[in-house]
């Protein structure tokens, strides 16, 4: 592994930043000049867009740098963590999107708000809020890894500069400004992924010596993740899917039902190489380099290039952070705005898309002061997926199964899942279960709970309960 000298760091620093500028001012061209324009894009996107962005909700930064270090040290079954979101994606275009849709709510919880009410809005709005800023410290985490193997900064200084470049993305461009920069993000993001592949594949020379020379659980179905691993990492990929706030956002923004079903096809056909893709660079990784930091599993092979090829493939890289961030952190100030600051201020749309920007800004931040203690990117990457994995088990109920009215059972089951889905997390998953399955289970043993103790009738229901006996 050769190290970059002064001139060839300089060439990488100037393809990046050329890169920033032309986003930041393609950007600011694409701004959002509305509310509408910044929460839903007017609900005037192309499905091909709204497909790409729902892919890279779920490709970014964290999966890309996660998945790669989990194949590192596991084997090239860390691919099913991606797979999942490309199965996932069909199924919630099948099952949800038009229920969602129909019900003309750009939030998750506004949408399950139609059946419980104020309250269990706003425990989901809390519940998806702090999943998300989870979701970014680990974004950031991943950024700040791809950014420090080339420019040789620390991982706080990369973190730093991811969160001033994605803030303005984010903040300035809003829906609108997003999906097409986003596009041109993404298609750097796919040739910087097949470019590091193509390297990978080169110096092993190929896929055969790894098999022969590795051990055997490299190369196997569960590898050393195991299969109730794997299963939990399917259900909470695709629950989180169902529920996550920018997914929700990204298909409201189509023109109608039909147009944001087809966006979850595009996003499943764009998935699926990807992950084979990210999977093999992690195996070769271990492969070639086996004594570094798995962290470095992916970024490790932009040492092996040309400088202008590097500074391509860490464009490309950062182009994934971006997106990751952007998207996230766009939810984030979605729901802090639609769900508590509107029906709190009641303000005018100018003072509502001033109030938003300013907000994302700290949003945008925030993330930055935990950056430090993620060592293990694709586990809170999980976490994160379970317990948005619960809301969408409340979702499900509310939409598929009437008789579960309670907005008590609803609320106690969101509370529930999230605080003991957390605790089982910290305690390190006891007894070889993981939390995902805590998360899957423990809202719907709340709410079934709920349904067998009887609903206090108010006061003036019982009243005219009696009256009508009596008459």
């Amino acid at each position: 592994m050769k190290e970059f000298t002064a001139t060839d760091t300089l060439i990488i620093i100037g393809i990046v930043i050329a890169y920033i500028l032309f986003t930041t001012w393609l950007t600011w061209r694409l701004r959002s000049k509305s509310a509408g324009d910044f929460m839903e894009g007017s609900r005037a996107m192309p499905a091909f867009i709204v497909g790409i962005m729902l892919m890279s909700e779920y490709i970014g930064a964290k999966s890309t740098i996660g998945t790669a270090q989990a194949a590192f040290e596991n084997g090239f079954a860390a691919s099913w963590s991606v797979i999942g979101a490309a199965i996932g994606f069909p199924l919630f275009g099948m099952l949800l999107v038009k229920r969602i849709y129909n019900t003309g709510k750009i939030t998750i919880s506004g949408a399950i708000a139609e059946k419980y009410g104020t309250s269990t809005k706003n425990i989901i709005s809390i519940i998806m809020i702090y999943a998300l800023l989870l979701v970014n410290v680990g974004n950031y985490v991943s950024g700040a890894a791809a950014i420090s193997t080339v420019l040789k900064v620390n991982l706080p200084v990369a973190a730093f500069i991811t969160a001033i470049v994605s803030t303005f993305y984010f903040a300035f461009g809003g829906m609108k400004g997003m999906a097409w920069v986003t596009l041109l993000h993404s298609a750097m993001k796919y040739f910087g992924i097949l470019v590091i592949l193509g390297v990978a594949l080169h110096m092993t020379g190929g896929v055969s010596p790894m098999v022969e020379q590795m051990p055997k659980f490299y190369w196997t179905w569960d590898g050393n993740i195991g299969a109730g691993t794997i299963f939990a990492w399917l259900i909470g990929t695709i629950g989180s899917i169902f529920c996550t706030q920018f997914v929700i956002q990204a298909i409201s923004s189509t023109k109608n039902a039909a147009s944001a079903k087809r966006a979850t096809w595009i996003a499943f056909i764009f998935c699926l190489p990807i992950a084979i893709a990210i999977a093999i660079i992690g195996v070769a990784a271990k492969y070639l380099h086996p004594n570094i930091n798995s962290l470095y599993a992916l970024p490790v092979f932009l040492q092996d290039m040309s400088p202008w090829l590097a500074g391509l493939v860490t464009t490309s890289l950062v182009a994934s952070i971006f997106v990751s961030v952007s998207t996230v952190a766009l939810a984030i100030a979605s729901l802090i705005v639609k769900d508590f600051y509107v029906p709190m201020r009641n303000p005018t749309p100018e003072r509502e898309f001033k109030m938003t920007r300013w907000l994302s800004l700290a949003i945008g931040f925030l993330p930055l002061l935990f950056v430090l203690f993620v060592p293990e990117v694709l586990k809170l990457s999980f976490f994160t997926r379970a317990i948005r994995l619960s809301i969408s088990v409340v979702a499900m109920m509310a939409f598929y199964l009437p008789f579960f009215k309670s907005a008590r059972g609803a609320n106690a089951g969101l509370i529930g899942a999230c605080v003991v889905t957390s605790v089982w997390y910290l305690l390190g998953d006891p007894f070889g279960i993981n939390n995902m399955y805590i998360a899957l289970i423990t809202p719907a043993v709340i709410m079934g709970l709920d349904h067998l103790i009887p609903q206090k009738q108010p006061v003036e229901k019982n009243k005219r309960n009696m009256q009508n006996s009596g008459a």
